[in-house]
């Protein structure tokens, strides 16, 4: 049978749109059916249906499975590591033996998250701030090089020049010695700088990995499954996680071109057991080598007084953990909500917790960048800071150099810190990695930062955003309608 195209030219124009329709109408029910987050749902009805063919083919990439089943399948080879250890406070009357009965509400929280994570709360350990990369990076270092049995990296970027170039010496002066060593690098952050660090660290001989390599088309997919975790385990003892990447960028006192202010924290303590279960998780996911043994996970003795958990989050099994215990630390806040974080774009349920918290009379103050380094991102938050600005919520702009600190600090007590910030993206599609921390000392330490922050920040008031142009207002908002996808 001969095709007639000249027909099949005159209807060309009748035919795609009959096709849009009903390839809008599929993507459109599949979305209605598998989105739970209405806002989502909303946004990605709307693209479908308003940027005909394209819509539909984003969505295909991106917005299916993306959250929990596609990730599910993704993480249905990694090996579920539980170490069983005694430190564990077993009932509520030990929580009420650690934390003391003044503090109910912390009880109830650490009840909570438990709930949530499934993880114990390890008590005896030491958790120790470390201010941007000058603190941090030669910490770690005297780890590396200290170590004598095993050493497992994992970075979200991992820059090869400056600082990154004597990581790469220690880790592979550490093989030269027999120690065995694992470093798992995400496959994104190795683009953000040349030479790629993986490649680096084979030709040195250290034995490098990258989380979900989204370089084939059959990967594309996995695009937003980022692994955003910053840890690094020395001995199986000695551990390190927060926010900081591997990056000369952070060492300010070095003049950088582009400096980024940071926290990192070192632990020491049976709570490392819970920083190397996440990495073997991650690295058998990756690699499909199995660790274990005493040579990562060897007997640990206390260290210290601070009461720590370890909390994953991510678009599989670990889907809103953080989000969950975000709202349950806000609604045990009594006194005082500190938070620092480079992108704050909460969600709807997580705002009003925060107001609520202010109008039972909880102080909140809320620290983010002036000047963001994601311009899209940056434009979203001005427009979201109006709904920040009531009930005698703060919000503390902080002047350049760029803030990347992420803190949250409930009644000077309590702490989560980590790699994840007050975002969709961080809450909802990166793997990510927190620990709470319950410690008098730690609480106090940490708000003397906030308050050594504060110093050089500003207040945001309603009257500056009022005076903002209108330009700025609808570019703001335009860019506030793509919170979903960001």
């Amino acid at each position: 049978m001969s095709v007639d195209w000249q027909q099949l030219q005159d209807i060309a124009p009748e035919l795609s749109v009959v096709i849009d329709v009903v390839v809008a109408v599929a993507a459109s029910s599949h979305v209605i059916l598998h989105k739970h987050d209405t806002r989502a749902a909303t946004a990605w009805v709307g693209l479908i249906w308003l940027v005909p063919f394209l819509g539909a083919i984003l969505y295909v990439f991106l917005g299916i499975n993306r959250i929990q089943r596609r990730a599910k399948v993704l993480k249905s080879g990694a090996t579920h590591y539980s170490v069983p250890l005694d430190e564990a406070p077993r009932s509520p009357a030990d929580l009420d033996r650690e934390l003391g009965s003044d503090r109910a509400r912390l009880i109830e929280l650490a009840r909570v998250v438990g709930n949530v994570t499934q993880r114990p709360l390890l008590v005896g350990n030491r958790v120790d701030r470390l201010v941007d990369g000058d603190e941090a990076y030669p910490a770690m270092l005297e780890a590396i090089r200290s170590a004598r049995q095993s050493i497992s990296f994992m970075s979200y970027i991992f820059e090869t020049k400056g600082v990154g170039g004597a990581f790469v010496d220690a880790l592979a002066e550490a093989c030269a010695r027999g120690v065995e060593v694992r470093v798992l690098i995400d496959d994104v952050g190795t683009r953000y700088a040349r030479p790629r660090i993986h490649r680096v660290l084979k030709k040195r001989g250290v034995p490098v990995a990258k989380f979900l390599p989204a370089l084939l088309p059959r990967s594309f997919t996995h695009f937003n499954l980022r692994n955003h975790c910053k840890i690094l385990v020395v001995d199986g003892r000695v551990g390190f996680t927060g926010g900081m990447n591997i990056r000369q960028g952070s060492v300010l006192a070095s003049i950088p071109k582009h400096p980024t202010k940071d926290l990192h924290f070192g632990v020491v303590g049976p709570a490392v057991v819970q920083l190397q279960e996440v990495f073997a998780r991650d690295w058998t996911f990756t690699t499909g080598e199995k660790l274990r043994g005493e040579l990562w996970f060897p007997v640990l003795e206390p260290a210290g007084e601070t009461l720590v958990r370890g909390i994953t989050d991510g678009p599989d099994m670990d889907i809103d953990k953080l989000h969950w215990v975000c709202l349950a630390a806000v609604g045990a806040a009594r006194r005082s909500i500190r938070i620092m974080t480079p992108y704050f774009l909460p969600d709807r349920v997580l705002m009003k917790a925060l107001h609520l918290a202010a109008q039972r009379g909880v102080e909140v103050d809320i620290i983010v960048p002036e000047v963001g380094n994601l311009p899209v991102v940056r434009w979203a938050m001005w427009a979201h800071h109006r709904q920040v600005l009531r009930d005698g919520i703060r919000l503390w702009l902080s002047p350049p150099p760029f803030d990347h600190s992420k803190l949250f600090v409930v009644d000077g007590y309590w702490s989560s810190i980590g790699s994840s910030n007050w975002d969709p993206r961080s809450l909802r599609l990166n793997f990510e990695f927190n620990i709470e921390c319950y410690d008098a000392e730690l609480g106090a330490s940490l708000e003397a930062h906030v308050r050594h922050r504060l110093k050089d920040a500003r207040l945001l008031t309603p009257e500056e955003l009022d005076q903002r142009s209108l330009f700025q207002k609808v570019r703001d908002g335009t860019a506030r309608l793509m919170t979903p996808y960001l």
